[in-house]
């Protein structure tokens, strides 16, 4: 591989007449005996020619906007809110506000109302026991979930909100 790169920066060489006196001597004596080094020299000099003869085009001076012009031409996607059921999206943050209810309902159900004193959550709070309620990992995490899905949903219906009333001023 190293003898073939350097046939090529030889060859590219006597092409370009940057090479020395002696150094020529040697290539036109291996381009007389060696098949190798005349078959390379042949494409060089096509390759040779055919850069000499070629022009390099540049891109007209309106380029980038001729490419801006055709891009705007073009359909663009509408918006998600064209194309998102948005009763499906209520759907969903339904049966998950749902599921929040109910976790809590459960939660209270399990508080023991039997006791003949009188019910103060300050003091009363501490005697539930959540470990039957959240002693599951899956249980956590799927209600660290619907508390980060009750946010977003809070934070889009404040955001369509905050752009009704920038509408309306």
């Amino acid at each position: 591989m190293n003898t073939q790169h350097n046939m090529e920066e030889s060859l590219w060489n006597f092409i370009d007449g940057t090479i020395s006196a002696s150094e020529k001597i040697v290539v036109e004596k291996l381009l007389q005996t060696d098949a190798d080094w005349k078959a390379k020299y042949g494409e060089l000099l096509q390759v040779n020619e055919l850069l000499q003869s070629s022009e390099l085009e540049a891109p007209s001076l309106r380029f980038s906007k001729n490419v801006m012009e055709q891009i705007s031409k073009l359909h663009i996607a509408p918006a998600t809110k064209s194309y998102i059921n948005k009763k499906v999206i209520w759907g969903i943050g339904l049966f998950f506000v749902t599921m929040i209810v109910g976790f809590l309902i459960y939660g209270i159900g399990q508080i023991d109302f039997s006791s003949g004193e009188e019910v103060s959550w300050s003091k009363n709070i501490s005697k539930i026991d959540f470990s039957k309620i959240f002693s599951n990992t899956w249980v956590n995490a799927f209600m660290m979930i619907n508390v980060i899905l009750g946010l977003v949903l809070l934070d889009s219906y404040f955001t369509n909100k905050r752009k009704e009333f920038r509408k309306e001023a």
